[in-house]
């Protein structure tokens, strides 16, 4: 008995302990009022008397250990009254919990007020012939400005886009123009996966960046000339000087051991490059992305996986992929007035699994999902919001916009880029 009212006794105390410490506590905020005849200036001149004010003004100031309630004595003594002076008032709220995460980039805007890209004719040299090692030019956001202002430029730009619209409504494996350039770039990368296969990781407890990967660059680069010249005519031989800088760069770089947009944006210009000399016409656009960018996008996901190159210059969960872009942008292409297949079907697991071998699109999906675990809106929110687009037309149109200016615009991964004779700097 004599312990149940001690324990509660003691509870009452320390109840009162908290409700005294809560009064106690004094911040003085002004607070706005309405002023009253006597705060004003008497006509008759007689001024109100003067008022001192004090940083701890209060009408009642609990100084005493005792309950606010019930007047009791209390356990605890309050804590000391805080003093605001006026050059340091009191501090501002701030909400306890803030984002975990860093916000992404707010290019938004930028990208919804881009234009459109169209298709451009890829304009072909005639001799004389003035091919030169290309060199990287651009260093700042002024570069990127003159770039972009250049006909090189929009003509690079206008190619991919016309790639983009010569898969379209198209599977992967529909018949398709195979011209003997064609077969023979095939013929190249599937050389090159061959490679992956004869040269096998090195056993390492590094997560990224198999130092196997640089004996197949070397490689690469040791038999890249020979390579070119399976499909090359005679009078444009002495090419290689030029395009084979884009071809080494277009699978990674060998000292970071890495892959990414920019990567890929090398091996698009090695094919314009390509289109420029008149290698690859006009009527080779489509089997170039149903057959040779196909086999590239098989072989960078080889070396990803077998050689765990690191993602170069990825946005991480704000990014749409951390190697790939323009697969993404022909797939989209592939689907657009699809009867059945809309953006929001990458969420269905039978179609990524009956359908990703013939669209490239789905393709990607289905890739993400297989090296990437947890839900599919955290790691990969972008993809997963533009799934919420009505139309594949609308989803390629925003990619191709997005392309131009989260690659095309970005220091960090045009800094590498090369421009030579064929890819003039202007």
């Amino acid at each position: 008995m004599y312990f149940v009212i001690s324990s509660s006794l003691k509870l009452k105390a320390l109840n009162c302990a908290i409700s005294s410490s809560l009064q106690s506590l004094h911040f003085p905020f002004p607070t706005l009022s309405t002023p009253s005849a006597t705060d004003m200036e008497d006509p008759s001149g007689h001024q109100p008397p003067e008022k001192h004010d004090h940083p701890n003004y209060s009408q009642s100031t609990c100084t005493v250990n005792t309950c606010a309630k019930c007047g009791g004595p209390t356990s605890y003594p309050p804590p000391p009254q805080t003093s605001w002076s006026e050059t340091s008032p009191p501090p501002i709220y701030r909400p306890i919990r803030a984002p975990a995460v860093n916000l992404p980039p707010n290019n938004s805007q930028a990208i919804i007020l881009a234009p459109v890209p169209k298709a451009e004719k890829v304009p072909t040299i005639s001799p004389p012939y003035n091919f030169q090692s290309p060199s990287k030019k651009i260093q700042s956001t002024d570069d990127i400005r003159r770039f972009h202002e250049s006909d090189s430029c929009k003509n690079f730009l206008g190619f991919v886009v016309a790639l983009s619209e010569s898969i379209r409504g198209h599977k992967i494996s529909d018949t398709c123009l195979e011209s003997l350039t064609v077969k023979s770039i095939v013929s190249i990368i599937e050389t090159l996966t061959q490679w992956v296969d004869e040269i096998p990781p090195a056993q390492q407890a590094a997560r990224y960046g198999n130092v196997s990967y640089r004996t197949w660059h070397e490689r690469l680069v040791e038999n890249s000339e020979s390579l070119m010249l399976r499909f090359l005519p005679d009078d444009l031989k002495v090419s290689t000087v030029e395009i084979v800088p884009y071809f080494n760069d277009s699978f990674g770089n060998s000292s970071r051991i890495d892959y990414g947009t920019g990567h890929e944006t090398n091996f698009a210009a090695w094919l314009y490059c390509l289109a420029r000399m008149g290698v690859i016409k006009e009527e080779d656009y489509h089997g170039v992305v149903a057959r040779v960018f196909v086999k590239y996008l098989e072989l960078m996901r080889k070396l990803q996986l077998v050689y765990s190159l690191e993602p170069a210059g990825s946005h991480g969960v704000w990014g749409l992929d951390d190697y790939h872009f323009l697969p993404f942008i022909f797939g989209a292409s592939q689907l657009i007035d699809h009867k059945y297949m809309k953006p929001k079907s990458i969420h269905n697991e039978d179609i990524l699994e009956n359908f990703s071998n013939e669209f490239m699109y789905l393709s990607c999906i289905a890739f993400i999902k297989k090296v990437k675990k947890g839900l599919f809106a955290e790691h990969s929110p972008l993809l997963d919001d533009i799934s919420g687009v009505h139309t594949w037309n609308k989803v390629n149109s925003g990619l191709l916009k997005m392309y131009k200016v989260e690659v095309l615009e970005k220091v960090p991964i045009m800094q590498h880029f090369l421009f030579g004779w064929l890819i003039k700097w202007e």
